[in-house]
């Protein structure tokens, strides 16, 4: 008869996501992992199969949670261009605030390329990026907000693009300054 689990799995995948976005993949060696969770390593193979497993599940979370604040971001706004720039200038913030906090889809991206399910989950996470950006892009053409002859779709890959590219450079700490022009930039594609 199995022994139950002593630890709650829920946590642990937060646990792990923030140890994750904090140090990436590689550096975030099992010693580290056991120490943070607070588990053995046993439980941890138990729990999750493998670190892969681990990383995987806590990569869902970051991109469950990525997407979701989107959503409400974007449909919380008065207009498209209020709720884009609020969300662009809250993401520049957030890195001049804590330049050492990395975007876990970034390190996933760059760090595990060649692992096809990383890259899978990244991609799958872009495409839930762009159908929000695109359907509050179509909503804000039928508001009459953004020109008839614009295509949502189009957008949409720009914005989930320039969002990806926003994070590197605020990673690089390319400055306030910079990343505020860029948004700008950005933002008069909706003109």
């Amino acid at each position: 008869m199995a022994r139950p689990r002593e630890f709650d799995t829920d946590v642990a995948v937060t646990q792990a996501m923030h140890l994750f976005r904090e140090h990436g993949y590689r550096a975030t060696s099992m010693p580290r992992l056991t120490a943070r969770l607070g588990i053995g390593s046993g439980s941890l193979y138990a729990a999750f199969d493998s670190k892969d497993g681990l990383y995987a599940r806590a990569l869902e979370r970051y991109c469950d949670g990525l997407v979701a604040a989107l959503r409400r971001d974007i449909q919380n706004g008065p207009d498209i261009r209020t709720a884009l720039y609020g969300l662009l200038i809250t993401m520049v913030d957030a890195d001049a605030a804590d330049p050492e906090r990395s975007c876990l889809l970034i390190s996933a991206t760059t760090e595990r390329s060649a692992h096809e399910g990383t890259t899978e989950q990244v991609r799958t996470a872009m495409e839930k990026v762009e159908t929000v950006l695109t359907s509050a892009l179509h909503a804000a053409r039928d508001r009459g907000e953004i020109r008839d002859d614009h295509c949502p779709e189009e957008l949409a890959r720009f914005l989930t693009t320039f969002i990806q590219g926003l994070r590197v450079m605020g990673r690089a700490r390319a400055g306030r300054e910079f990343l505020e022009s860029a948004v700008a930039g950005a933002l008069r594609a909706l003109d």
